[in-house]
């Protein structure tokens, strides 16, 4: 297997200086040390790249880390923790990796598996009796593997508002999701759940007789030597080399406040490393193997490989990838083949973080980006690696998606424009404001609160502390909300449905990619 990653780790700077001294007498080396020096000379160009598209992107900083044929080629920091104090970042500055959490959920799993404490197509109310969904028939059977593969019938991110920043816990989130509505059928189409994944590592509670925490710390982190990969930002030291979230806000990039996520943890609560995240992506290049222990089988990772959930490669990707042919969902990972080759990946979205995951087991090529900002530099640095080291494609993917990015800005902007030519001027709420207060009920979600303060409406969601805002007059009984403490959600509209006088009920859009809030709907409790 040759040195371990914590080993190459210590001995990454002094190795990478001997490579290059020793360059001009390549001709007297091995083939295997030949690859190796082809390989660092094109992490040194891949290194030019990501200083510069750092830039460009604007993203206050970032840490790579690839490993080609066993050796590591390059890990390093890029930029800073945090744009107010310009402290570097380092192969050791914690990140929130996000969905990223996911590939160890499920491998979690494989390791019971291999225990024969569970088996993959096992019925997962035989494992959290008071489970529920939307229908009967799917609630009784409704498997482990379902869990995994998103196949469960709900739509991508359905009930994230359930969780996010609320007060609810683990296993009151899934109970609640028994209410959401399926856009599917069951097992016909790829919905991402985060929602299906907390139950899956409840099930991993469940079976091994201790928190999915414990468990990933005992069997996975310590084993692989990720000591600075924790799943709660409890553990995190703020003060210390940790980097922070960043969000663009009127113009500028701000560092925002770390969210906890605990109550959704088997889906993305942990936060790592460069360094740390690399022994991951060994550890699945060596197929389950870390030195003499096996962490989890060959087998089970292959079934984690293995397309579960169909899903579409659309005409854009087509265009712009022709050797791309298949996308799918495995069980944790996202599949699809890429010059000729299998690339098994996940990506991950925290507030003000995205994170990236891969690997490419037949090239032996795995790599990991970590970045601090809302934005998509990820994605065209991910490809710009697989470029590099599975063929001669010199494309630049950071200018493209920066273009194509910027052009979907101006088309935006322009909507905007055209929705604000279709207010209806000199209207005004049909009701006295008094009419509009008092409580509201989902019962999905909980309750919300609507009373004045200063003369305006005023929205609390009672869950979700931080979704709060005063309600400005749009038109006829439609106001305007925005989350202050929520910057990366834009402006919204309230409207308030009225029946025989009343107020009906609440409906509320906030359009983002990330959370549905038309799927709530708020009674008026009388």
């Amino acid at each position: 297997m040759g040195l371990s990653v914590s080993t190459q780790i210590k001995h990454y700077l002094v190795m990478n200086q001997l490579l290059r001294l020793f360059l001009f007498i390549g001709f007297l080396l091995s083939g295997c040390l030949d690859v190796s020096a082809q390989d660092i000379q094109k992490s040194d160009k891949l290194d030019s790249y990501f200083n510069a598209a750092l830039v460009k992107w604007e993203v206050p900083g970032m840490a790579v880390a690839i490993i080609k044929n066993d050796s590591i080629v390059l890990l390093k920091g890029y930029g800073v923790r945090e744009t107010e104090k310009k402290s570097k970042i380092d192969e050791n500055t914690s990140f929130a990796v996000a969905s990223n959490t996911k590939s160890f959920t499920a491998t979690a799993l494989g390791i019971l598996v291999d225990e024969g404490k569970i088996k993959w197509d096992d019925k997962v109310v035989d494992y959290l009796p008071w489970f529920r969904l939307y229908d009967p028939y799917v609630t009784q059977n409704m498997t482990i593997r379902d869990l995994l593969s998103h196949r469960s019938g709900l739509e991508t991110f359905s009930g994230d508002l359930i969780w996010y920043g609320s007060v609810w816990s683990r296993d009151e989130v899934i109970k609640r999701a028994a209410l959401l509505k399926p856009k599917y059928g069951f097992r016909t189409n790829f919905g991402y759940s985060n929602i299906m994944y907390l139950a899956a590592g409840q099930i991993v509670a469940s079976v091994s007789g201790t928190t999915w925490d414990d468990f990933l710390s005992q069997r996975i982190f310590k084993p692989l030597g990720m000591n600075h990969t924790t799943t709660s930002i409890k553990q995190l030291d703020l003060k210390g080399n940790t980097a922070l979230p960043h969000n663009d806000v009127d113009g500028q990039v701000i560092s925002i406040d770390y969210l906890n996520w605990d109550n959704i943890g088997p889906a993305g609560s942990i936060n790592s490393t460069a360094a740390d995240m690399i022994k991951w992506i060994q550890l699945q290049l060596h197929k389950g193997k870390w030195g003499d222990e096996t962490i989890v089988s060959e087998k089970s990772l292959r079934e984690l490989w293995t397309p579960q959930t169909i899903q579409r490669v659309s005409a854009f990707s087509e265009n712009l990838w022709p050797s791309t042919h298949f996308k799918s969902y495995g069980m944790g990972w996202g599949l699809m083949d890429y010059h000729g080759k299998k690339v098994i990946s996940h990506s991950g979205g925290y507030d003000g973080m995205i994170s990236f995951t891969a690997f490419v087991p037949e090239a032996g090529l795995g790599f990991v980006i970590l970045t601090n900002k809302n934005s998509s530099l990820y994605y065209p640095l991910s490809y710009k690696i697989l470029d590099t080291y599975l063929s001669n494609d010199t494309t630049d993917w950071s200018t493209t998606f920066y273009d194509l990015i910027e052009k979907n800005k101006d088309a935006e902007n322009k909507k905007l424009e055209e929705e604000a030519l279709k207010l209806i001027t000199g209207t005004s709420p049909t009701l006295p404001l008094e009419k509009y207060t008092g409580t509201y009920l989902s019962d999905v979600y909980g309750e919300i609160k609507v009373e004045i303060r200063n003369n305006l409406l005023y929205l609390s969601f009672i869950p979700t502390p931080m979704f709060h805002s005063s309600l400005k007059h749009w038109q006829y009984n439609t106001f305007k909300i925005k989350f202050q403490d929520v910057p990366s959600l834009p402006e919204g509209k309230a409207a308030f449905i009225i029946d025989t006088d009343q107020v009906a009920k609440l409906l509320i859009d906030v359009p983002n990619p990330d959370f549905d809030f038309t799927e709530l709907e708020f009674i008026h409790l009388k």
